[in-house]
């Protein structure tokens, strides 16, 4: 069970998520739903104690993200958006290294590994190299480093991201099968659609404010939308969206713009 208990983040003078609190309990599918910038990936950053928090807490099975930060991550699955593989390695490979990163080894490790090949369908491409998978195996292959320890919490960052059809409902029968099994799951996602189909209950953030907590047909009824994508619509509000979306879309010029002014050598500073 994760419990987050008005936990902020500040950078500075920017406040990327402000006094946000839920509860996520075992054999639960909980959404975070949200645009982009909305705050969702730092707090799930702060529960995966890869951030402090600069007020507040959360909690996992018990254990606090700021003192306890070395048993949380034990406690804790983390698939990123942003995650990436070793060109070289297999998916063997990778999940036999992030075991022993996780106190693993010998014959149960090696165990752990076929069971995550076989519950991924891997097999096939177990002992290849990755350099070239698609983007569904790559996906398949990081979240099987999420969940090689067998985590009771699993906290997922926009999990069909870049997925074909195929792919995305293979990742939807995982999310099942996790909350058949009793886990605590948590998922990041702009996708209102997935969110619907998939969570128990859903947390809507807005630039790091929580703004509503519900499952995904009592806000729909609140709200008297036709779906759950139009009832985030009238939470959160429609012109404000379409002011977040400009915003954004001037960051990225503005970034663009001096980038081209860089000397070619500082490209990537």
């Amino acid at each position: 069970m994760i419990e987050v208990k008005e936990i902020t983040k500040r950078f500075k003078k920017l406040v990327a998520v402000d006094a946000v609190s839920f509860t996520c309990r075992d054999g639960e599918v909980f959404g975070l739903l949200g645009p982009n910038g909305a705050g969702k990936t730092t707090l799930l950053r702060l529960l995966a104690t890869v951030l402090e928090p600069s007020a507040g807490t959360a909690l996992v099975d018990g254990l606090d993200v700021r003192r306890e930060s070395a048993q949380v991550r034990a406690r804790i699955g983390l698939l990123v958006e942003s995650a990436g593989l070793y060109a070289r390695f297999t998916p063997r490979e990778h999940l036999r290294f992030y075991g022993r990163l996780h106190g693993m080894n010998g014959s149960s490790l090696e165990r752990r590994v076929q069971a995550v090949l076989e519950m991924l369908e891997m097999i096939d491409f177990a002992d290849r190299r990755t350099e070239g998978f698609s983007a569904g195996m790559r996906r398949r292959v990081i979240l099987g480093q999420a969940l090689i320890h067998a985590p009771a919490n699993v906290i997922l960052d926009e999990p069909t991201a870049g997925l074909d059809v195929m792919s995305t409902r293979g990742v939807r029968a995982l999310v099942a099968r996790f909350r058949g099994e009793g886990r605590c799951v948590l998922i990041s996602t702009h996708l209102m659609s997935e969110a619907q189909r998939l969570c128990d209950r859903v947390a809507i953030i807005h630039k790091g404010s929580l703004r509503a907590v519900d499952t995904p047909a009592a806000l729909i009824e609140r709200t008297g939308a036709a779906d759950l994508e139009d009832a985030f619509v009238q939470i959160v509000g429609e012109e404000q969206l379409r002011a977040d979306l400009w915003e954004q879309r001037r960051e990225r010029r503005w970034y663009q713009f001096w980038r081209r002014k860089l000397p070619e050598g500082r490209k990537d500073a």
